[in-house]
């Protein structure tokens, strides 16, 4: 067996080659020999070396980028406002929020006194709020470890305690402690190794947190009285479905402990009454196949958006003490063209989350009586909250205490930087509160942004988002990077990125592709693009690389293409399907040898992506059906463009070996060579969100930038600022 290595030949490192050994896999009579398998342990000596002599070749094929890398950083940092702080949320009688100091990584959770929430502070970066309190520093969390994630941060009813959950690996397994706020004495660090969720009993004796069981599947909830050791928790629900994964939170009003269960077609929601956390736990409508649900308590009622009726959602009411769908009473239908995602329940008003035209909006529903009981005619007429910008997200912000007169409203698009903003519920009057600040001399009206629609094969039309610098011409010549998703009905959004405007300044086009398989324009959207459907992503993405050539705003030899886990899934599938199209592919913790891993139940996304992407353990279909796309498994030997993959030692979720693999098998089949190589860069301390810090994750994406650029030959900048 060779060992990995990675030496310089002439002017040219040569790649390490992967050693290949046995192994078959075996299923619905097919036999698939995979010698890459063996790269799956990542507490192999072997394993680790390669990846290893995979990190020294990827920084020895691009060490003539070190200065562009440099350049990409300081136009990131020049550009943030580096010592700020969020908009104070009111809590009881106090603001919330957190800050961020210049040269620091993490961020600093803090709270002051609140005296009127009608009037939110004046918001001084560089001063902290009178009577501030720091109740957790990031930072110094942080010290020591390579990496560093805030899994949770929840505060009790009556603002004496909090707890915090905390992963230095990058495993997303958290460890937990509990914190009088007061005196900042550690009451509880006894939980250990919990999933994502936590939640108070209403004076804070309990905490209710979550367990996950060896597939990295929250399975459990336990209830753990503070100060008590953990073999004394109390076992509150246990999901035997492993289809199911579990949601941990408070309602709005601190009366109930929700409890969310669901699949990828089937949801069911259970309530604890906060003020007596060691009563029963009562579901609010038992499980039935294919209809999924989200419960929002409203005081004396609860609001319901549930798929029952028609895949697009209905918003519903039922009473507070509801066991079963069938107390469910029609409150709003949606009109064509829309979706309902969510709602918040607050005193005096309703607010809808919901998609309109293949973007997020908002719609108020007043509350104009006070039956008793409660009807639906209490609720008024509903008021949507409307922005004149094409292409936007809005969204609701964080609100604490449900007897507000006002919400409040996040705002943002491709070239506007993320507003925070309040709306008055009964007048309509806003009050912008904060605007993402961009420093370093940029002028945001030097850029646009634009939607266009590609043809998919099928006739169906692809929306693509462009954003590029204002007064660029669509004349065949432009560098572009296409950007895609496609999984899971997840919608990809406009936002606004300054990371971004250093591709803009430099000619690059750039644009994402809303292929089906995500939710930007619903059910419908998402059901077309999964199962033996799941093709339908791919050919979306082809067709918009296509569509970005034809109408001239991307030349034929400068398109990259991107995607992270099941994006990663997508740009793979795409490469085999079109190699020829693209320059450059950057495939972030990619999702690229699927059928392998959903063959095996062991691993995290396996199970409970069944309903995602089929079972082609007991379904033959299934397996042929997935084995004619894996990336890994359709690797031709054609001429393929450069390609970069990242990935992460820790990540539990698509695991470094998908990658790894999918690499090797890259220089084994294809026409590859010195000027289109295949590189493999693994962080070696991190998880699925790559490196934690701010900084460091502003290093990362110079990195990967500063490859995409030099393939698409983009390295300068094209307009003086």
């Amino acid at each position: 067996m060779s060992e990995p290595t990675s030496t310089t030949k002439g002017a040219h490192p040569t790649p390490p080659v992967a050693a290949q050994r046995p192994w078959t896999r075996t299923h619905h009579g097919e036999d698939v020999a995979d010698p890459y398998e063996w790269l799956r342990d990542g507490e192999d000596p072997a394993v680790i070396a390669h990846l290893e002599a995979e990190n020294a070749y990827a920084e020895a094929t691009t060490a003539h980028l070190a200065p562009l890398r440099q350049r990409l950083f300081d136009e990131i940092t020049s550009r943030t406002l580096e010592t700020d702080l969020t908009v104070p949320v009111a809590s009881g009688d106090w603001w919330y929020y957190a800050r961020t100091v210049e040269g620091r990584q993490y961020a600093i959770q803090c709270r002051a006194p609140l005296t009127d929430r009608t009037a939110v502070p004046e918001l001084d970066p560089s001063q902290p709020l009178p009577g501030e309190e720091v109740l957790l520093d990031g930072n110094a969390l942080a010290e020591g470890h390579e990496f560093f994630s805030l899994g949770g941060f929840e505060v009790s009813a009556d603002h004496t305690r909090m707890a915090y959950a905390v992963d230095v690996t990058g495993d997303e397994r958290f460890d937990v402690t509990v914190v009088d706020m007061a005196t900042r004495q550690v009451l509880d660090e006894a939980v250990t190794g919990a999933g994502y969720g936590l939640a108070f009993s209403h004076d804070a004796r309990h905490l209710f947190h979550v367990a996950v069981d060896d597939a990295w599947r929250p399975h459990e909830v336990w209830r753990h009285e503070v100060g008590t050791a953990r073999g004394d928790d109390v076992l509150v629900h246990r999901e035997s479905d492993e289809r199911f994964w579990m949601g941990l939170g408070t309602s709005r009003d601190e009366r109930w402990i929700v409890l969310g269960l669901g699949s990828k077609t089937t949801s069911e929601v259970h309530l604890i009454d906060a003020h007596d956390p060691t009563g029963p736990m009562r579901c609010v409508a038992p499980r039935r196949d294919g209809v999924e649900y989200d419960v929002e308590p409203a005081a004396d009622h609860l609001l319901i958006v549930h798929n029952e009726r028609q895949p697009e959602g209905d918003l519903a009411w039922a009473p507070l003490d509801a066991t079963s769908h069938e107390q469910w009473q029609p409150l709003l239908e949606r009109a064509a063209g829309e979706r309902f995602v969510g709602v918040d329940a607050f005193d005096d008003f309703a607010v809808l989350s919901l998609r309109a035209d293949g973007l997020p909006a908002l719609r108020i529903l007043p509350r104009e009586a006070r039956s008793a009981p409660f009807v639906a005619s209490d609720y008024g007429a509903a008021v949507n909250v409307g922005f004149d910008d094409e292409l936007h997200t809005v969204s609701l912000g964080p609100v604490a205490d449900p007897d507000t007169d006002r919400i409040r409203v996040v705002h943002e698009s491709w070239v506007s930087p993320r507003s925070v903003l309040d709306v008055v519920v009964s007048t309509g009057e806003r009050h912008v509160l904060k605007r993402q600040p961009v420093l370093g001399g940029v002028d945001l009206a030097d850029y646009e942004q634009q939607r266009t629609w590609a043809t998919a094969p099928d006739g169906t039309r692809v929306p693509v988002s462009l954003v590029m610098r204002r007064g660029t011409e669509p004349d065949g010549s432009h560098p572009g990077l296409l950007y895609g998703y496609g999984s899971y009905e997840m919608s990809f959004d406009p936002y606004f990125s300054i990371a971004r405007l250093s591709l803009l300044d430099r000619g690059v086009v750039y644009a994402v592709a809303h292929v089906r398989g995500g939710g930007e324009l619903g059910r419908h959207w998402y059901d077309d693009g999964k199962m033996l459907a799941k093709r339908n992503t791919f050919t979306d993405f082809v067709a918009a690389a296509e569509h970005l050539h034809e109408t001239g705003w991307v030349a034929r030899d400068r398109l990259a293409i991107e995607g992270g886990s099941a994006g990663g899934l997508l740009v793979g599938a795409a490469t085999n399907l079109a190699p020829e199209r693209f320059a450059a592919v950057l495939a972030a913790v990619p999702f690229v040898d699927a059928l392998t891993t959903i063959l095996r139940p062991d691993l995290p996304l396996t199970v409970g992506e069944w309903e995602e992407w089929g079972n082609p353990l007991e379904d033959p279909e299934v397996y042929r059906y997935m084995r004619g796309y894996s990336p890994y498994e359709n690797i031709a030997p054609l001429a393929y463009p450069a390609i970069l993959a990242t990935t992460s030692l820790h990540d539990t979720r698509v695991y470094f070996t998908e990658p790894a693999k999918w690499v090797a098998r890259l220089r084994e089949v294809t026409d590859h060579d010195d000027e289109r190589p295949v590189l493999l860069r693994t962080e070696m301390s991190a998880g699925h969100g790559g490196r934690s810090g701010r900084y460091d994750a502003w290093e990362q994406t110079a990195w990967e930038w500063a490859w995409v650029l030099d393939r698409i030959g983009a390295t300068d900048v094209v307009t003086s600022r």
